[in-house]
């Protein structure tokens, strides 16, 4: 069984169908790149598996259970982890604060000062082991609005590992960072995917990138799945080459 699924996958707004009947699925231990030119349903996709949208028709199935209707924060419960294009921390917390809150929700602990203070310590260690992974320990004490983009995507990482989900979704990891960051964060995403037991989904823009991280590539155009398969192959086909490069066929004379 896979662990996560699409069936039929569709939503529409309006008149316009930004996605449209998309069936895929997705095996433990693997990197699936999702790519696409700008407008072909890459993130609108992401939001119907990650519960930011409802779908109008098809279903989300993880580890064999519909979840179609379920919201974002029951989706994350059962293990469906998110990164978005655009950070989502605590800005006015401490980078160790921002991680140790991830560490208490994926222990259901409540803010009961008792429970608190006999588990504090442990706590501290357990969001102090996931900084040291993203390479954020000598940043402990730093607030999460002064750290640069870069690290700010390091802590998100951080974050996502502290609820140890089954599905890491990463929607375009390494936008907006400089040249000399990039490479922690790929790092960090090929680190999870060695592990052999949890599951990336990737959209990302930047060929390079899925070429070095990628198991599999699925191309999604106007919101239609057009092709499946391993980077090699889905690169030369003819309508990867066009919709997503930009590389027209050559036409044959005769």
């Amino acid at each position: 069984m896979p662990v996560l699924e699409t069936r039929q996958l569709t939503v529409r707004f309006g008149g316009h169908v930004a996605v449209n009947a998309v069936s895929c699925a997705f095996e433990a231990g693997t990197l699936t790149a999702i790519v696409g030119p700008n407008g072909a349903g890459k993130t609108t996709y992401f939001n119907l598996i990650s519960g930011q949208l409802l779908a109008t028709s098809g279903a989300v199935m993880f580890k064999g259970e519909d979840i179609t209707r379920l919201g974002p924060d029951k989706r994350t419960r059962r293990g469906i982890g998110r990164a978005f294009q655009l950070t989502n921390l605590f800005p006015n917390l401490t980078v160790l604060e921002n991680i140790r809150l991830a560490v208490q929700a994926r222990a259901r602990e409540g803010v009961d000062l008792f429970s608190m203070a006999s588990r504090h310590r442990d706590l501290i260690d357990q969001a102090q082991h996931y900084l040291e992974r993203v390479a954020l320990g000598g940043r402990a004490r730093t607030h999460a609005a002064a750290l640069s983009h870069g690290d700010q995507r390091k802590l998100e990482v951080g974050l996502m590992l502290a609820l140890e989900p089954d599905i890491f979704m990463f929607d375009e990891p390494t936008a907006g960072m400089s040249v000399d960051e990039v490479p922690v964060i790929l790092d960090l995403i090929d680190d999870i995917r060695r592990q052999g037991d949890k599951t990336i989904l990737l959209v990302e823009h930047k060929m390079e990138v899925v070429r070095r991280l990628a198991d599999r590539i699925i191309v999604l155009h106007n919101g239609t799945l057009v092709a499946d398969g391993d980077p090699e192959t889905v690169v030369a086909l003819p309508i990867v080459q066009e919709a997503y490069l930009g590389i027209r066929p050559v036409a044959a004379h005769g």
